[in-house]
């Protein structure tokens, strides 16, 4: 006896087919409760005078409540919770650099990363926090709704408890947009990994101080500013649904064939010029043959390294410090506290090339092998680095595509903002976010890299370990450019 196939009534969240067309109409709205823009700004600039950081760099053994282990000299919080800063020898002999060592941050714990949505109006609007924290360079910028180590929220700090977090400890009495685990920057983190998730709810919230309101299209516009979104929120926006069947019928004909054919990127009707399967079999032969074997280490002693002036740094003045800083806060869950952090000694660039394959656009991915990745390599921009750290290193090991990027004419350039990384553990960080435009020719055409539309990309994003941070970014500025 055959028993017929039955489907739930009630799709909700990810599963429902009318989802994405929904992101869309909150892509192309905007305007919130706080009104236009203007309302918003008025208010961001109002609780930047109650809300700081004052941070005081300081010698790294004058750190409250971290101690130097005196034999492996890794330093390590008292509580055996957060985080630890150690030594890892890496060898990666079919790469530029064949061997090195390096500190990197040790932080196990997965956290959470999360957006609260609901819909005003009939229209999607995302639940923000305008936070502070001690390494961005501006003090306040938008978060998630909930951004917190599990150490944050299971209150080793004794702090505050954090706002709105049952939401996400407690996701299925709600529609479920995305909840995936993410990895964190491979090059500074050893194996971090953050869940990524954004929650719809029907019920009424109650909006507490210092959270606001606002349609994915207002966002959208906050991203073509510097230093406003912050890593957190764009790594959580990238997870969104965005792509599916029927999505183009949700935005406008337009006559900007750049922005036409990103809007057709975002539908999987239009396909790509790689099946996902290629795509997969692609990326699973780089981990397979990539040769990454890393080791931990004793901080103390780590070659090309001296721990000296209070910080940790590379003999060369090159590549990043570990740094020792005191904050003192208002608007966090804790009002005062010390930390290591580390503090890249330049600006980055992180930048999609991306071209119109016939009337799609595709974004050029590389297959980046990083010493952090729990699966040796996951997709990237197509030029991911700090262009000083390959200043003495021969011609080849200069990263592929950098000159294209660097030398692009302004009517190539689609997109390019300076945005801030992870402020709780980096100091000033911040990468020149770019979206250069190039004819899909064979010059791109090599192993390690492919030519991917975003659905496909969103796609992969609903599961751990393919999309590295940098491309997820880059992923949300790139869907900041479909509302025009």
């Amino acid at each position: 006896m055959t028993v017929p196939r039955t489907y739930p009534v009630d799709l909700r969240g990810r599963d429902n087919p009318a989802t994405p067309a929904q992101i869309a109409e909150s892509v192309l709205s905007r305007v919130s409760p706080f009104g236009q823009l203007e309302g918003f700004f008025t208010w961001f600039s109002a609780l930047s005078e109650h809300s700081y950081t004052d941070v005081e760099r300081i010698p790294l053994d004058e750190m409250q409540g971290w101690h130097t282990d005196p034999d492996s000299g890794d330093i390590a919080h008292r509580s055996g919770k957060f985080y630890t800063i150690r030594g890892l020898d890496i060898q990666v002999p079919d790469g530029p650099v064949p061997q090195w060592s390096q500190p990197i941050i040790h932080q196990p714990e997965v956290g959470i990363l999360g957006i609260l949505v609901k819909k005003f109006g009939g229209v999607l609007h995302c639940l923000m926090q305008a936070k502070v924290e001690p390494g961005n360079c501006n003090g306040l910028q938008l978060s998630p709704t909930v951004q917190a180590t599990r150490s944050n929220y299971t209150a080793v700090h004794q702090g505050r408890a954090v706002p709105y977090l049952d939401y996400f400890r407690e996701p299925a009495r709600h529609h479920i947009l995305a909840d995936v685990r993410q990895s964190e920057q491979g090059s500074w983190f050893y194996h971090k990994r953050n869940r990524n998730m954004v929650i719809e709810v029907t019920e009424d919230v109650e909006l507490l101080p210092g959270f606001c309101w606002l349609t994915l299209g207002q966002i959208h516009e906050l991203l073509a500013v510097d230093d406003v979104i912050n890593m957190d929120a764009r790594t959580v926006l990238a997870c969104l649904p965005f792509s599916g069947s029927g999505l183009l019928t949700a935005f406008p004909d337009t006559a900007d064939n750049f922005r036409a054919a990103l809007v057709r990127s975002c539908s999987v009707e239009h396909g790509g010029r790689h099946t996902t399967s290629e795509i997969l079999n692609w990326l699973t032969d780089v981990r397979t043959r990539a040769e990454v074997w890393t080791t931990d280490v004793p901080l103390r002693g780590l070659p090309g390294w001296c721990r000296q002036d209070g910080l940790i740094s590379h003999e060369s003045g090159r590549f990043f410090e570990v740094i020792g800083v005191h904050v003192r806060a208002r608007g966090r869950e804790v009002d005062q506290w010390s930390q290591p952090m580390i503090r890249p000694c330049e600006e980055g660039i992180a930048a999609f090339l991306v071209a119109r394959v016939d009337g799609v656009l595709h974004a050029l991915v590389r297959a980046m092998v990083q010493p952090g990745y729990k699966d040796v390599a996951e997709l990237a921009p197509t030029v991911q680095c700090a262009p000083g750290n390959y200043r003495d290193l021969p011609a080849a090991a200069r990263p592929r595509f950098l000159d294209v990027v660097l030398d692009a004419r302004p009517e190539q350039v689609r997109y390019d903002v300076t945005l801030s990384e992870e402020g709780g553990r980096f100091y000033h960080a911040r990468n020149r976010y770019l979206v250069v435009e190039v004819p899909a020719d064979r010059q791109f055409d090599e192993p390690n890299f492919r030519w991917m539309p975003l659905h496909q990309l969103v796609d992969l994003l609903q599961h751990s370990h393919y999309v590295n941070v940098e491309a997820r970014s880059l992923i949300a500025c790139l869907h900041s450019l479909s509302g025009g």
